[in-house]
Parts: structure tokens; sequence; C-alpha cells
């Protein structure tokens, strides 16, 4: 972590640098960047520190949390727009992140760093212009660029979910190389009304994470689905993430609605993991 890095402590943390103090010990090595790099951290009674900047102990560090230290003190990386939207930290380093408690990113069997590689490989990356519809943490372009992606047009409209990018180490941002950071246009804007703006067949390949349905079903819609066709070349690969709502208690069966849908817009399809698999028909 270099020293222009904001700190970021979770519970593990800061109980590590609890029981350092506790015992004695005057410098621990930890991860203050969720994972991504281990620093030497020194301990005394008062205060820890590292590369020369002092920070104090915090009296109350609660679960799935992330705190960040905005100059005053540690703060939780979290902000409220009209929905609580947080940073939520993971086993496996990288955070997912939450609308009104709702998890955006699977995290429980599988890093989200792990699983959008997973599904980004799905529409085969390399050398292709690729439409990432819902940006979120950024960790479907970083994918896609690491990939070998040729250009990634993301569009994000939150701008508390932007925030929390600025803060995440896992997101796309300034310890990429100017190369990398050239492949990635973001966008701040709502996909349903920008992809209007974006000429026919323009991408290659389509990368579509929605929140759930009854959160944006205006993403889910056929007016929509006609929209993706159009931008995406024939032959074009679009992976569509349905996750997997409870068909019991919703009565729905969204994956197979989606399908359907998709194949009205001129998609074939295929059911593949928690989403759909679509490839544009030629015309």
């Amino acid at each position: 972590m270099s020293a222009s890095v904001v700190p970021l402590i979770t519970r593990e943390v800061s109980g590590r640098l609890d029981r350092a103090r506790e015992v004695g010990e005057t410098a621990v090595e930890l991860s203050l960047d969720l994972g991504r790099s281990l620093v030497s951290v020194q301990v005394d009674q008062g205060n820890w520190w590292t590369n020369n900047r002092k920070f104090p102990f915090l009296e109350r560090c609660k679960e799935r949390t992330i705190y960040y230290w905005d100059g005053q003190g540690f703060e939780p990386v979290s902000r409220f727009g009209g929905s609580l939207i947080k940073l939520v930290p993971t086993p496996w380093g990288p955070p997912t992140f939450e609308i009104d408690g709702i998890k955006m990113l699977p995290s429980e069997h599988v890093s989200p760093w792990e699983d959008a590689e997973r599904k980004a490989a799905l529409v085969k990356p390399a050398g292709k212009v690729i439409l990432d519809t819902c940006g979120g943490l950024g960790y479907f372009a970083s994918a896609c660029l690491r990939a070998s992606a040729l250009k990634v047009l993301s569009f994000e409209k939150n701008p508390d979910v932007l925030w929390l990018r600025t803060l995440n180490p896992w997101s796309p941002g300034s310890a990429w190389s100017a190369h990398e950071a050239s492949r990635l246009t973001l966008v701040e804007g709502d996909i349903t009304d920008e992809i209007r703006g974006l000429p026919a067949a323009s991408v290659q390949a389509i990368l579509h994470d929605p929140p759930r349905f009854g959160i944006a079903g205006e993403l889910y819609s056929q007016v929509f689905y006609d929209e993706l066709a159009r931008v995406l070349m024939p032959r074009g690969l679009m992976f569509h993430y349905t996750g997997r709502p409870n068909r019991l208690t919703s009565g729905r069966d969204v994956p197979a609605e989606v399908a359907h849908r998709l194949r009205a817009a001129g998609f074939t399809t295929a059911l593949s993991g928690d989403g759909v698999l679509a490839t544009k028909k030629r015309r």
C-alpha cells in the first residue's frame, strides 16, 4: 500500500491491531487494502502508523463493514442517497456491495473477482469491443481487459456506486497503466437511455449484470433486449446474469422468462450457471 492509498479497515484487521496492542507487539504485518498487499504497521498503546502516517484504533468495528480514513476519522464505506449503498468485505479479499441490504455480487462460495472472470470468459473477450451494461464495482470490465479485450464501454447510473469504486482497491482505478486505462470508457448514465445513442452492430460482446428484476425490471424488458440485439454484431455473444431467484416463493422462473424474451429479440439462448448465454442470430 502506497502512502497515497486510503487505509481500509475491516473487523479482522481491527481485531489484529487490538491484539497487537494488548500483548505489546510493536509491529505487525497486515493488509490495509482488502488483501491486495501486505504492509508493516507499527503499534503503540495510543495509535498505529504506517508510511509515516498515524491513525487511531477503532473503538467499535462492525462485522460486514469496511471503514476508510476520511482525514478526521474512520467512517463506513457507505452512502445513503435514497438507498443505503455500502461496500461489504468478503473472505476472499475483493469486496461485494449491497443496496438496501441486497447483495449485488456473489461471495458466499466464490470470490466476486473470480466469478466475474468466469462469466467474462463466456463471451470470449480477446480482441473484442465489449458493452458492460451495469458497471457496478468494475469487476466485469477488469476481467475483460485482463483477457485482452480491445475496449470496454461500461455504464453505471448510480453516483454512490461510482464513489464506492474510488475507495475499492479491486476496482479499475489509478493503479492501472495508461494503456489499460485507455481501453476502458466508464460513463455515468442509465444504460436504458444511453443505449439508444450507440450505433447498430457497434459491439462484439455484451455482459449484462442487472440488479434483480424487482429492483430494475426495465433491464429485463423486451424493449431493452431489442436494443441489446441492435447494438450487437451478428454472431456476437452476451452473458445475462439472472441469479437463482427462488421459484417456489416467487412463482416465477426468471431465467426462462429472460431466455424467452431474448429469443424474441433475435438470440439463440442456453442456460449457463446463474444466467443465460445468448448468441445473436445471423440475419
